[in-house]
């Protein structure tokens, strides 16, 4: 508000003298800068620097105090007017703007002209000098106030409170004057207040009570400033403290609208503060409901209906019905509140909103038990929505909430508004054209409420919403599409129940409406949780026929199959899956993805070997056609999946292995090397290359132990091929060596491919390859005697013998025996028994007579020395008896000189061999008789 400017007669005398000091250069200065704050345009900001300057030009004034007359203070006065009344055409202009800064700033302008004024506070002439000054701080503070500055607005109320203070209120005469008494304390308490001084704001009100001078308006308004702090308490937090705080401040107004009745002198003034009280009086109410206080509610609202203590009529307020029911609620007198309940359905005053939020109450704390109370309250509601469907769609909205279904209060109002719904005066409101909008919303309500329901797994709620839902969708052709939604979702909720059948009678409604994917698919999971695999398998062709097919539900079909334990279904769809690889289309996963996952199932299944492996033929196919780096993947993915079908054969290979199925076995350990020889670009420990030759050897293995098992010979063409493997294997080992690494590979897998290279090379009449792998095995550091000994056993027993092969491993094996700490004498005996019996056996010219005579010898010499028993006694019983029975020919031959060297070799070592008593007394005689009758020849 523009202030006018100073024109009394008074000043007028002093206008010269005025005149003269209007010179003095700062208040040039000043005057000069409000007349740039006048001279801004109402699109033109205030420049940021105009407070600064004016602030600048003040300070330096206020250092010439005090003034040198009163003419000078008059021109203070009428330039801090004129600067007031230029903050007030800017801030016109900025209101316009909405420019927050910009009010800011011209705030500071009136913050100057208020301290203008203050310094020639003390001026003669100009009527009540110090209420101007102290009004002047009043308005800045209050738009100080307005922008939140509550610590500038708190400077400016202190500094017209200090300046007022000198005034001696009793002999304030003029009621502008007094008014302005108590907004300053008014004020004051609501920037206290605003900064959380919230004993101080009181302090401020309580002080103001001295400031009412008997006038109505005076206790208006500090009774509507006790409520609106108690209304600010009650709305901070809901703790004990706040509602204390709240509560004594409302009945400090509700006392002052009590003292205000005496001393209203008018008909409006006394409705006036009748209004307050039962205004103040509801909020007690409310109050106390929150803290609990069930009983003064009560009794409050029993005031507010009696209209008692000067009303003169009973409240009839839309809000005490519903203050009344939960107070009842509260304390646990359920029937009253009913009462209060089924009042507020004729009640036409109260909003739905309010009527809702009580029904939602009552239903929170009654909760089953008043289910038939809903019922009826209902029907009594239906009667005053008929007029129209929005009224049913507030009601059915507002009853059914914000609720997200799974709680017990949710599903009584779902069930309720069902019941509501489906009355058929209701779904008669939304028939036609003209309420198209309505019904699509109530359609909307009831369709996301069984959706919260069907989120929460309340499949039962869900499924009758869903149902209410239809009733508000037409049947024509344009609305097909939702019918048919309605009908998987449906479909979807009796699943949820294990209801199939009802299930499938909607999904095949659904499909006559709408075929497409999702109603197969439905189909699909159904005949699943039917246990019905037939079908489910015949439905999955009947997805891929579909005109909005995605390979994606083929891989849904999969992963709902495995989570039933249908595994032949889940096979099924994900070898559909695999065809449409090989057409080249653009696939939501990889296919070595769907391989692994096919053959993952599988291997769950003991018996289902051969379909694993007819997948993993496919899956090496598939590799070595599109490349291994294109099928596997790059990087470590690639490599994690090349590792995963290796080792998966491997472990295949060895169930078939462990379960005798040698001919399976086989196949998957010849896969096995396969994808182990896909990894040898990144094999830097080896460890892949070694799992090849396992493979290899395993392999071979099993193809041996097939042909046992079948009791029928290997082909010439399989031979070759086992040849050909053990060639590979072969070789890789050697690379190994030749690198100058150890080899890492298990010994006894190394004895295993000695053995089988024997084998298969004794079928092709490679003898010279037999001879140089046992040399070769012989001379590595995984040999072993034992190893040796099998080797010589074998090459000396199997169908492809070979004397020179048995030969040299057991003499190898007799050597690293008898080199030992603590030799084995049962194990040597055994090797010269098939030493001997060998050479025996192949003898051919003399030679060979003389290398038997010389393994004789030998084991006499490892006889010579032991303790008795240390060497067996059946085996040194045996080669006494056969050398002095290898005499006999060369005796009967006259080959007297041989015969005598066997009876010596078989005396000498009759002669270490206990329990032969009688038979060197014999041999003796013998022998001394040979060589007599020799010599006598």
């Amino acid at each position: 508000m523009r202030i006018a400017e100073i024109t009394t007669p008074d000043l007028r005398l002093h206008h010269r003298e005025t005149d003269s000091h209007s010179h003095h250069p700062l208040l040039s200065e000043i005057e000069l800068l409000i007349q740039q704050s006048e001279a801004i345009s109402k699109n033109q900001p205030l420049p940021q620097s105009l407070p600064i300057s004016l602030r600048q030009s003040l300070t330096r004034l206020s250092q010439l105090a005090p003034f040198p007359d009163n003419s000078f203070k008059l021109t203070i006065w009428k330039l801090s007017f004129r600067l007031w009344n230029a903050c007030v055409d800017l801030s016109n202009a900025a209101s316009l703007q909405s420019s927050s800064t910009s009010a800011e700033s011209i705030a500071n302008l009136r913050h100057v002209a208020a301290d203008m004024l203050f310094l020639a506070k003390d001026v003669t002439g100009v009527p009540s000098p110090t209420i101007k000054s102290s009004l002047f701080y009043y308005r800045t503070g209050l738009v100080y106030h307005s922008l939140k500055k509550f610590d500038l607005a708190s400077g400016c109320f202190e500094r017209a409170t200090e300046i007022v203070s000198k005034i001696d209120i009793t002999k304030i005469s003029d009621a502008g004057e007094k008014k302005l008494f108590l907004d300053l304390n008014l004020a004051r308490s609501r920037t206290a207040w605003g900064i959380s001084d919230r004993n101080l704001a009181v302090t401020l009100l309580n002080r103001a009570k001295n400031m009412l001078f008997g006038s109505p308006d005076h206790y208006k308004s500090l009774s509507n400033q006790f409520l609106a702090f108690g209304k600010s308490s009650l709305s901070r937090d809901d703790d004990d403290c706040s509602l204390n705080d709240a509560l004594r401040l409302m009945n400090e107004a509700l006392d002052l609208c009590e003292k205000g009745l005496g001393t209203a002198k008018t008909r409006e003034d006394t409705m006036e503060f009748t209004g307050m009280r039962i205004k103040t009086l509801r909020f007690i109410s409310a109050v106390h409901l929150q803290k609990g206080e069930f009983e003064n509610v009560i009794k409050c609202v029993k005031v507010l209906r009696n209209g008692g203590n000067g009303s003169d009529g009973a409240d009839q307020h839309a809000s005490l019905p519903v203050l009344a029911m939960k107070a009842w609620l509260g304390l646990g007198r359920h029937s009253e509140a009913e009462k209060e309940l089924r009042g507020m359905v004729g009640n036409n005053d109260i909003p739905e909103a309010v009527w809702v939020s009580a029904v939602e109450a009552y239903f929170e704390v009654v909760g089953t038990a008043g289910a038939e109370t809903a019922k009826g309250v209902f029907l009594g509601l239906l009667g005053r929505c008929h007029v129209s469907a929005k009224a049913a769609l507030r009601v059915a909205h507002r009853v059914l909430g914000e609720s997200r279904g799974g709680d017990n209060g949710s599903r009584i109002r779902a069930n309720v508004v069902a019941q509501l719904v489906s009355d058929e005066r209701v779904v008669a409101l939304f028939a036609g054209e003209a309420v198209t909008k309505e019904r699509k919303a109530i359609h909307s309500v009831l369709w996301n409420s069984a959706s919260d329901h069907f989120r929460a797994k309340d499949y039962e709620t869900s499924a009758e919403m869903f149902e209410k839902s239809m009733l508000y969708i037409p049947h024509d052709i344009e609305n097909r599409v939702f019918r048919a939604k309605g009908f998987r979702v449906l479909c979807l909720c009796y699943l949820g129940l294990s209801q199939l059948d009802r299930a499938l009678e909607y999904i095949e409604e659904a499909e006559k409406l709408e075929p497409n994917i999702a109603c197969s698919f439905l189909k699909f999971k159904i005949y699943l949780q039917k246990k019905d695999h037939s079908c489910a398998i015949a439905q999955i062709d009947a997805m891929t026929s579909c005109l909005d097919f995605s390979p994606d539900y083929l891989s849904l079909s999969a992963h709902e199959a495995i989570s039933c334990q249908a595994l032949p279904v889940a096979v099924a769809s994900l070898s559909k899956f695999l065809s449409f690889y090989i057409s080249g289309k653009t696939m939501p996963t990889t296919e070595v993805v769907v391989f692994r996952t096919l053959i993952t199932i599988l291997t769950q299944d003991i018996g289902s070997e051969t379909e694993a492996l007819n997948f993993m033929l496919q899956a090496q196919s598939r590799a070595s056609k599109l490349g291994t780096e294109c099928f596997f993947g790059s990087g470590e993915t690639g490599k994690r999946e090349r590792n995963w079908f290796a080792v998966t054969c491997w472990n295949l290979g060895s169930r078939c292995g462990n379960a005798k199925k040698y001919e399976l076995c086989g196949e998957f350990l010849r896969l096995a090397s396969e994808f182990y020889s896909y990894m040898m670009d990144t094999d830097e420990s080896g460890e892949n290359k070694m799992m090849i030759c396992r493979s290899i050897i395993l392999n071979v293995t099993a193809m041996i132990a097939l042909e046992k098992q079948n009791k029928s010979a290997l082909t010439e063409t399989q031979v070759k091929l086992a040849a050909e493997l053990l060639v590979r294997a072969g070789k890789i080992m050697s690379s190994s060596l030749s690198n100058g690494k150890d080899c890492i590979m298990e010994p006894e897998l190394i004895f295993m491919y000695t053995l089988l290279a024997y084998d298969i090379h004794g079928r092709l009449n490679n003898s010279a390859f037999q001879l140089l792998v046992v040399k070769t095995f012989a001379g590595s550091k995984s040999c072993h005697y034992n190893y040796l000994l099998q080797l010589g056993i074998f090459a000396s027993q199997s169908p492809q013998s070979n004397p020179d092969v048995s030969t040299f491993a057991l003499n190898e094996c007799l050597s690293a025996l008898i080199a030992s700490a603590s030799p084995d004498y049962p194990t040597i005996a055994l090797i010269i028994r098939k030493l001997i019996f060998i050479s025996s056996i192949h003898k051919g010219d003399t030679n060979d007579e003389e290398a038997i005579l010389k393994m004789y010898k030998q084991a006499y010499r490892i006889m010579v020395g032991l303790k008795e028993g240390e060497y067996p006694t059946e085996e040194g019983k045996w080669l006494a008896m056969t050398a002095w029975n290898r005499a006999a020919l060369p005796v009967r031959l006259g080959q007297f000189e041989t015969a005598k060297k066997w009876l010596s070799m078989g005396l000498e070592i009759a002669e270490k061999v206990t329990g032969m008593d009688t038979y060197k007394a014999c041999m003796q005689d013998y022998l001394a008789g040979f060589q007599t009758k020799v010599s006598s020849a």
